[in-house]
């Protein structure tokens, strides 16, 4: 079997995953509605409206007095205090010439008041006060509908949910969210030289480390997972392995793409997975594979180096996932400051975890997360990162105090 592959771009490789992998399908069928308790990081499936003004009367925005502007024209001025209106009062009291109401934040404001004074500005009187300064008509008010108008969209469609889009529903009045389906996605990573982390290592042998990053991140994106930890370097055992996850929606394999002759994974999925793979210009990650196993799982596949998994994740998996998640757009990449000069491979890509800092003039920058820069194996690498220096393929050479772009992690 020929071992040639065809080369492509990063974004050449992205684009025939999202086209061909998912067979240009969109977000996967099926919502929910769940407690907004239970919506944090989920994919909201329908727009969420406000059923009312936001706030939904005028309020106060200070504790002090609310008077009718045109009887504090004259100062100081000394206003009778006819009632009390705390937060969550019912009560509207009428206000003639001269009159005032003791008010705390939150309250409504009386219909006859339009201005309130913060207590800082009085005497703080509690049957009288005297006013030694006064704001402007209006000041201090929260108007009805100032944050929100019945109707208006408080969060659309395809957005993940934080805490506080979740507030903002809740203030909206909308109890529950429509969500959509949690993607069921299986890790499977593959090596005879695997060993689960707690066990004993024997000559040649090393802790899976793969398999934890993958899932924690699937878990972070608000996706259901399924574990399959080192899977032997046999075809007969990997073929079995995939085919307990037929139900799977996604299957994420780590390990044996490449063009070596124990390279399970390619071997197994060019001859029962429609297996593709491909040379990506790209540091590190240089193999990439995808197929549908049995004609009908989507499966793909990423090198078994951790740096070169995890940086496949962000490159390749993420898009993925957030078509199936039915995710709005992510945020261009951002730009940052090389503190330190690398050097970066020829016609290649470089994706190189880097910790992001400002210095004295507010300028973002970016330091190299490891000591020795960039190596595919280097899985501490990512544990003191915050995000991705990417430099592109035309560079072979990155100076301290050059401008390079930043793709943040997550």
């Amino acid at each position: 079997m020929s071992t040639r592959r065809t080369v492509l771009d990063v974004e050449e490789y992205r684009d025939e995953l999202l086209e061909h992998l998912l067979a240009g399908s969109g977000a996967l069928p099926g919502t929910e509605e769940v407690a907004l308790v239970d919506g944090l990081g989920r994919v909201l499936a329908r727009d969420v409206s406000s059923s009312g003004d936001v706030p939904a009367f005028d309020n106060s925005a200070m504790d002090g007095y609310a008077v009718r502007q045109a009887d504090v024209q004259t100062l100081p001025a000394t206003l009778r205090v006819v009632a009390d209106v705390p937060a969550g009062s019912r009560r509207d009291p009428v206000l003639a010439g001269g009159d005032c109401v003791r008010i705390m934040t939150g309250a409504p404001m009386p219909s006859d008041a339009d201005t309130v004074v913060p207590v800082e500005l009085t005497d703080g009187g509690a049957e009288t006060v005297t006013i030694t300064e006064a704001p402007g008509a209006g000041r201090h008010v929260r108007a009805a509908g100032g944050d929100l108008a019945a109707g208006d969209v408080v969060v659309p469609a395809g957005t993940t949910l934080t805490p506080g889009h979740l507030s903002a529903i809740a203030a909206a009045g909308a109890p529950s969210v429509l969500v959509r389906r949690r993607p069921v996605v299986a890790v499977v990573t593959t090596g005879d030289e695997l060993v689960a982390p707690g066990g004993t290592l024997r000559r040649g042998q090393i802790y899976e480390s793969n398999g934890t990053h993958l899932v924690a991140s699937l878990i972070d994106m608000g996706v259901s997972t399924r574990h399959v930890a080192a899977v032997a370097d046999d075809v007969t055992t990997f073929g079995a392995a995939l085919d307990e996850l037929a139900d799977c929606d996604l299957v994420l394999l780590t390990g044996g793409v490449s063009v070596g002759a124990f390279d399970v994974s390619r071997i197994a999925l060019e001859e029962s997975g429609e297996g593709v793979f491909r040379h990506v210009r790209m540091q590190p990650g240089k193999p990439q594979g995808w197929g549908r196993w049995r004609g009908r799982t989507p499966v793909l596949a990423f090198p078994g180096n951790p740096m070169s998994t995890a940086i496949s994740f962000e490159v390749f998996g993420r898009p993925v996932l957030d078509r199936l998640l039915g995710r709005q757009l992510r945020p261009g990449p951002d730009a940052a400051v090389a503190a330190t000069g690398w050097r970066s491979p020829s016609g290649r890509r470089q994706y190189l975890p880097v910790r992001l800092n400002s210095d004295e003039s507010g300028r973002l920058v970016a330091t190299p997360a490891h000591r020795r820069g960039s190596a595919s194996h280097m899985v501490t690498s990512l544990a003191g990162a915050d995000a991705l220096a990417v430099v592109a393929a035309d560079v072979d050479e990155v100076a301290p105090g050059d401008v390079v772009t930043i793709r943040r992690l997550g």
